[in-house]
């Protein structure tokens, strides 16, 4: 049986759920058996129990924790994270849906231990991620493309708890500032032809992307707070991303996974007082000062907005850094402990060493935009922080992303001539779902009408398989095939 937590809906929606206790083997179909109100959820989870084909091991990770809150102090305000990682250890398997509306779907089974290996932890966090998914996908608004979509779920004989994930990318916000680094430490060394202009134009796609993948992540986290739920994980391994490819922004589609640690912040659950997985962050509400309803409310918005904030500046400072300048924890000592949050003193900080350059250079786009922001997200005051919708309004991220397209179009503007005759479900045809997220920009025409001209050299099968802004193409069967010689033709394509 699915253990509730109590961090997740309040009783009187939660669903009955009974998930079948048989082991799945590799590429064995998975068994699921749920009943649930209405009430807790519209969206259709998978439930049949020949439902899903499990395949290969993709890799495995831990959950990063707060495990205090406490040390330095500024004004009664400021208090140092200590982050830690946790016991509970998640594997991931890949695997598809073998019947049904949705067959041949790829998905990323998210594995949570038993209670022998993980304790009741691992229970309440499986329970509290599929009631939050559960929750968020059943919501009047409609679903939101900025969050990952789960598809259902089982538990096998030894109490592992399964879930399964609709895959839309197999790369994380860490995986893409990882791969840049390398890239620049690459550069650096000679390994790649030295050309100012096309470094200059790199700098541009690379600037464009950061902005747009943590603009993406924000949208995901204002559709939570608007739900009143709260993320408390989130981390460059926590953003899911389509590609990684700086050309294929136009394409990029950001998605929060993660929610294991997902707290419901309506004003009766928040007065019911703390469960398990949220007594941390109602200590730390404590501690600075929140004690009504509102307050604690208020902080565990804010909560979320430092730990964006913290992302924000992990995309700064590693994505244009070599490898090795700078990680997430060294970033986070330098910001919280030696600088205490005073922005103005890390630039200055920055300036003096040539590794930091490029990423002053970033923030400082639209005359310190990009500080200005930072700052903001990151106020020892949590009252001060601004929500998730001003983050996204504000004008570095519309004033910065803006200039770089201009000087994009600038330079392709001929090719956007020929791209904009082309018909729009041609563009549809040739670029997935490109059509139905609006993005009829510079970039996206251009993407779309090199695959238009690439057309002739392709068959119907090669066509009908190709998946533009995905790093995995499968064929027909799911399987790697035809597809990665076809995407590295289409990156030579578009280079």
């Amino acid at each position: 049986m699915l253990l509730t937590a109590p961090d997740c809906l309040s009783s009187s929606m939660l669903s009955s759920v009974s998930l079948s206790l048989r082991k799945p083997t590799a590429f064995s179909k998975g068994l699921v058996s749920r009943t649930r109100t209405s009430r807790l959820c519209r969206a259709s989870l998978i439930t049949s129990p020949d439902s899903f084909e499990v395949g290969r091991l993709i890799g495995s990770y831990g959950f990063m924790n707060i495990t205090s809150y406490s040390g330095v102090e500024d004004l009664g305000r400021l208090r140092v994270q200590d982050v830690g990682e946790g016991s509970v250890k998640i594997r991931l398997y890949e695997g598809r849906i073998a019947q049904g509306l949705l067959k041949g779907t790829s998905v990323v089974f998210k594995v949570y231990p038993g209670k022998r290996a993980g304790g009741v932890e691992a229970d309440m966090m499986a329970a509290n991620e599929l009631n939050a998914h559960a929750f968020l996908q059943s919501s009047s608004k409609g679903l939101c493309q900025n969050l990952v979509s789960l598809v259902g779920g089982f538990e096998t004989k030894t109490g592992e708890q399964w879930l399964a994930f609709r895959n839309d990318g197999r790369y994380s916000a860490a995986d893409y500032a990882k791969f840049t680094s390398e890239k620049l430490s690459k550069v650096s060394v000679g390994e790649s032809s030295w050309n100012r202009f096309e470094q200059e134009q790199t700098i541009r796609r690379r600037r464009f992307f950061v902005v747009k993948l943590f603009q993406g992540a924000m949208i995901g986290l204002a559709y939570m707070h608007d739900h009143d739920r709260l993320h408390q994980s989130l981390g460059p391994s926590s953003v899911v991303l389509n590609t990684i490819a700086e050309r294929d922004a136009a394409y990029l589609i950001p998605r929060l996974r993660d929610l294991a640690f997902s707290v419901d912040i309506r004003f009766p659950n928040v007065e019911e007082g703390p469960g398990t997985l949220s007594e941390g962050l109602w200590r730390r509400a404590a501690a600075a000062g929140a004690f009504t309803s509102m307050e604690k409310r208020a902080f565990g918005i804010a909560d979320d907005i430092y730990e964006a904030g913290m992302l924000f500046a992990y995309l700064a400072f590693v994505t244009f850094s070599e490898t090795n300048v700078m990680d997430s924890l060294s970033l986070q000592r330098l910001l919280e402990s030696t600088f205490r949050l005073d922005l103005q003193a890390t630039r200055e900080y920055c300036l003096a060493d040539d590794c930091l350059l490029e990423a002053v250079k970033f923030l400082d786009l639209s005359d310190g935009a990009g500080w200005e922001l930072l700052q903001a997200m990151l106020n020892p005051d949590f009252r001060k922080r601004p929500i998730a919708e001003a983050v996204i309004n504000h004008r570095f991220m519309t004033e910065a992303t803006g200039s770089e397209l201009e000087d994009f179009n600038s330079l392709f503007g001929p090719w956007l001539k020929v791209a904009s005759s082309v018909q729009k479900n041609d563009f549809r045809y040739k670029c997935g779902d490109a059509g139905n997220m609006g993005l009829w920009n510079g970039e996206a025409n251009v993407r779309a009408y090199q695959n238009r001209a690439r057309r002739d050299e392709m068959t119907g099968g090669d066509i009908q398989n190709m998946n533009v802004g995905s790093d995995l193409i499968l064929d027909g069967d799911g399987s790697k095939g035809k597809g990665d010689s076809m995407s590295k033709s289409l990156a030579m394509a578009g280079s």
